[in-house]
């Protein structure tokens, strides 16, 4: 159910996503797990519109704006994988959001858990 949708909800939602995005620049991985689990709890939106929201969100914005960041300081890019990961990117989203958009979100909560579980360990384990 929708909720937290005034202004000082509004406010304060800015401001825990300000803080996951401050997260997103120091850890590098795993905050749009955080963003996804965010928008369920504090908004009340559904899982199909929490991933999509994240994907465009985090995606787009928050990476692309750390990948212009990190040109700007002269970090070393390795440019030939850009192209690749540009295409994984947008294709990974594009069918994402296709399946979303055909399956329940019944399916899509329970896809997300066992991804997140999966993720969160691989992070713990460090391989």
């Amino acid at each position: 159910h929708p909720c937290n949708r005034h202004w000082q909800g509004m406010l304060i939602g800015g401001l825990g996503l300000a803080l996951i995005g401050i997260l997103n620049g120091s850890l590098t991985a795993g905050t749009g797990l955080f963003v996804t689990l965010f928008l369920i709890r504090w908004f009340g939106f559904d899982y199909k519109q929490a991933v999509a929201l994240t994907l465009v969100s985090v995606g787009l914005f928050w990476n692309g704006i750390g990948a212009a960041t990190m040109y700007v300081a002269g970090a070393n890019i390795y440019w030939p994988w850009i192209p690749v990961l540009l295409l994984g990117s947008f294709l990974g989203g594009y069918l994402g959001a296709h399946l979303a958009s055909q399956k329940s979100n019944s399916l899509i909560k329970r896809s997300f858990e066992i991804l997140t579980f999966i993720i969160g360990f691989k992070l713990l384990i460090g391989f």
